[in-house]
C-alpha cells in the first residue's frame, strides 16, 4: 500500500473528470503532477503540485484550477480538506480512517509492506569494492562495500533484478608488484633476510603467503631468476589476496553473485571486439591530443596514438585507447568489460568507485552510451573518504597492512551492523567522520543505537503486552478496533510509516541507499516521541491495564512501526535488536 500513490490516482482521476466536464482542456500531460508530504506538517497531510505545473499547458491560473481540483477531491471521503495555497498549492487534510487503516495494511502486509514494482524486473548490474587484489581491504574499501550492498538490497526490494558483481584488478602492473612482495616473504619464510625495496608492499600479511609459498615450493625457487616465478607466484598471491577479500567481505555481511577477471580480458580477443565496436561506429582514430592543462609547451611531447572519440557521447576530451607503442591503456580493458555487461544484457549498469577515480566517470559513460546505442544507463556513483577517530585523536595505522587501517580492524571493533548504519549515515559524496567511541555510545546523537533502541522499545511492547495476556500476532493487531488511534500524536507516528514506499521509490531512482538510514532515524525520532508522551499522558501508553480492545489498537501502532524498522535495516544489511542489554 503506498498511500501517496493512491492519492496521487484521486487526484489524477478528478483532473480527468474536470477535463471531461470541459472546465480543463482535454489530453493534458500529468507525468509532473506530484503528491507528497508538506514543506510544513501545520499545512496538511499531503500536497499537490497540479495546479502549478498543468497552469501554463491548460492556459490558465494556476489558482483556478487548484480550486476546481479542490472541489472535486473535497467529495472524496478520504479527504476532509483540500486547501489552495499561495499561488496554487492544493494542502489535503485526510481523515483519521485513512491513517488507521494504514496501520491495518502494514501489518497485513508483514515485511512486504514498501516493496515496489518501480523495477519492473529490469536487470540491474552493481559493480562495487573491485578492490586491487594486493592486500586486505582498507576503511574506504568499507564504505564503498556498504554502499555498494545497501544499494544492492534496496534495488531489490524496489523490483530490480541485482547482480553484484566483483572486478578483479589482476591485469594491471600492481600485481607484479604483489608478486615481488610475496617473493620477499618467501625468502624470509625460507630464513632469509626479505629485501622490501621502496615500491613493494610492507605489509605483514603478506608473511603467511611466504609461508604457503614454503610450504608448496620449499627452497626450490630461491636461486631462480624472476623470470621462472614472476607469473606463478603473481597467481598464488593473487589468489590468497582475493580468498582474504572474501573473508573479509563476508564479515561485514556482503556476498557477491560473480567475480570477474581483468587479466581473462586479455588474450582472449575481447578488448580488441570492443574497440572494433567504437571503431565501427567511426569513434576510433589516430591522434594527438592537446598538451594537459597546466603543463607548458617544452614539458608536452605530442605522441600519435589510437583514441576514442568519447567527445561525441559527453565527455569533455577524446581519450586513449592504445599508446603509440601499440600496448593497452588502462581505459581499453576497462571498455572492454562494461562492453561485456553490455553483451549479457543489462538494462543497467552502477559502478561504485572511490573518490579519486572521479576524472574516470565522464569517459566512462561515454563508452557505455557508445557501445550500447545509448540503450544502457550508468551511474556512477563516488565514495568519499573515511576518517577515524578514537579516543578523540586519529585511529592509529594497521601494522598488519602496513599503511591503513583494515576492514577487519574497523568491524572487529564496532561490529558489522553499527559499521554498516554508519557508513550510510552520510551521502557517498560527502566525507564521512567514524569516531568509534561515538559509534558505541547509547544515546541519540548515535543514529544506529536511536533506531535500535526504537526497534527494541517495539519489542518491550509486544513481550508486555504478552505478559498481560493480550494477544499480539499481527493477524489479532489487524483486527483490532484501529478507530481508538485518535489522538494526533499517534495519527502523527502512522503519517510517518506512511511514506515509507514512497522513500522507498525516492530512494532507488536516485540510486542512494543513505535516504533509508535517515527515514529510520525519523521514523525512531517519532517512536521515542510517542513513547515520551506516554510517560506524561498514561492515555498514550500502548498497553493501557484493564482495556485490551484499545491497548491492541496501540499495540498495532508499535508494531506497524517495527515492521518497517525490520524492513529498512535489512536493506541497509543490519540485524534488528530486539532487547537492549
Amino acid at each position: 500500500m503506498n498511500l501517496f500513490a493512491e492519492i496521487r490516482v484521486l487526484v489524477t482521476d478528478s483532473l480527468a473528470a474536470l477535463a471531461a466536464e470541459g472546465r480543463l482542456p482535454a489530453g493534458l500531460d500529468l507525468a509532473a503532477v506530484a503528491v507528497e508530504p508538506p514543506r510544513d506538517a501545520a499545512h496538511g497531510d499531503m500536497a499537490t503540485n497540479a495546479a502549478m505545473v498543468l497552469a501554463k499547458p491548460a492556459g490558465m491560473q494556476p489558482r483556478a484550477i487548484a480550486e476546481a481540483l479542490a472541489e472535486k477531491l473535497a467529495a472524496d471521503p478520504r479527504v476532509i480538506a483540500a486547501e489552495v495555497a499561495g499561488p496554487g498549492f492544493l494542502n489535503l487534510r485526510l481523515a483519521p480512517s485513512v491513517w488507521q487503516g494504514l496501520v491495518r495494511s502494514v501489518l497485513g502486509q508483514g515485511v512486504g509492506y514498501g516493496r515496489s514494482t518501480l523495477g519492473a524486473g529490469r536487470k540491474v548490474n552493481v559493480e562495487f569494492v573491485s578492490a586491487n587484489p594486493t592486500g586486505p581491504m582498507h576503511v574506504g574499501h568499507v564504505r564503498g562495500a556498504v554502499v555498494g550492498d545497501a544499494l544492492a538490497r534496496l534495488l531489490a526490494f524496489a523490483g530490480w533484478q541485482v547482480t553484484r558483481e566483483y572486478y578483479i584488478n589482476d591485469g594491471g602492473a600492481q600485481v607484479n608488484v604483489l608478486a615481488r612482495s610475496a617473493y620477499e616473504r618467501y625468502r624470509e619464510a625460507n630464513g632469509l633476510e626479505p629485501a622490501i625495496a621502496e615500491g613493494l608492499y610492507p605489509g605483514d600479511y603478506l608473511i603467511p603467503v611466504g609461508e604457503a609459498l614454503k610450504a608448496k615450493y620449499g627452497a626450490s625457487l630461491l636461486d631462480k631468476g624472476e623470470e621462472h616465478w614472476l607469473a606463478e607466484i603473481r597467481d598464488f598471491a593473487t589468489a590468497m589476496m582475493m580468498a582474504e577479500i572474501r573473508a573479509d567481505l563476508a564479515l561485514l555481511g556482503v556476498e557477491m553473485d560473480l567475480y570477474s577477471s581483468e587479466k581473462a580480458l586479455y588474450g582472449t580477443g575481447k578488448i580488441e571486439a570492443a574497440i572494433q565496436a567504437l571503431r565501427d561506429q567511426g569513434l576510433i582514430y589516430e591522434g594527438t591530443l592537446e598538451p594537459p592543462k597546466g603543463k607548458e609547451p617544452d614539458d608536452w611531447e605530442p605522441r600519435v596514438q589510437t583514441l576514442f572519440r568519447s567527445t561525441a557521447h559527453g565527455d569533455d576530451v577524446d581519450r586513449p585507447v592504445m599508446k603509440s607503442d601499440g600496448s593497452w591503456t588502462y581505459f581499453a580493458p576497462d571498455i572492454a568489460y562494461h562492453f561485456d555487461k553490455v553483451q549479457r544484457g543489462f538494462d543497467e549498469l552502477i559502478d561504485i568507485f572511490g573518490a579519486d577515480h572521479g576524472g574516470y566517470v565522464k569517459r566512462m559513460k561515454a563508452a557505455v552510451s557508445a557501445l550500447s546505442g545509448g540503450r544502457v544507463p550508468l551511474d556512477i556513483k563516488l565514495i568519499q573518504l573515511v576518517k577515524l577517530y578514537k579516543n578523540g585523536e586519529p585511529f592509529k595505522m594497521s601494522k598488519r597492512a602496513g599503511t591503513f587501517v583494515t576492514l577487519r580492524d574497523v568491524v572487529e571493533q564496532a561490529g558489522a551492523g553499527v559499521t554498516r548504519f554508519m557508513m550510510l549515515t552520510r551521502k557517498n559524496d560527502v566525507a564521512l567522520d567514524f569516531d568509534f567511541d561515538k559509534v558505541l555510545e547509547q544515546s541519540k546523537d548515535n543514529p544506529v543505537f536511536y533506531v535500535q533502541y526504537a526497534n527494541a522499545r517495539v519489542n518491550s511492547v509486544l513481550r508486555k503486552a504478552a505478559e498481560a495476556g493480550i494477544a499480539c500476532d499481527d493477524a489479532t493487531l489487524e483486527l483490532a478496533d484501529l478507530s481508538q488511534l485518535s489522538h494526533e500524536a499517534e495519527l502523527a507516528m502512522a503519517r510517518k510509516i506512511a511514506e515509507w514506499p514512497r522513500l522507498v521509490e525516492i530512494a532507488a531512482r536516485s540510486n542512494e541507499p543513505h535516504r533509508i538510514a535517515f527515514y529510520l532515524y525519523e521514523l525512531a525520532s517519532d517512536f521515542h516521541g510517542l513513547w515520551n508522551r506516554g510517560n506524561d499522558d498514561p492515555s498514550l501508553r500502548f498497553v493501557q491495564e484493564g482495556n485490551a480492545a484499545t491497548s491492541a489498537a496501540k499495540i498495532a501502532l508499535a508494531r506497524a512501526t517495527g515492521v518497517v524498522i525490520a524492513s529498512g535495516l535489512g536493506i541497509l544489511g543490519v540485524v534488528p535488536v530486539e532487547e537492549m542489554r
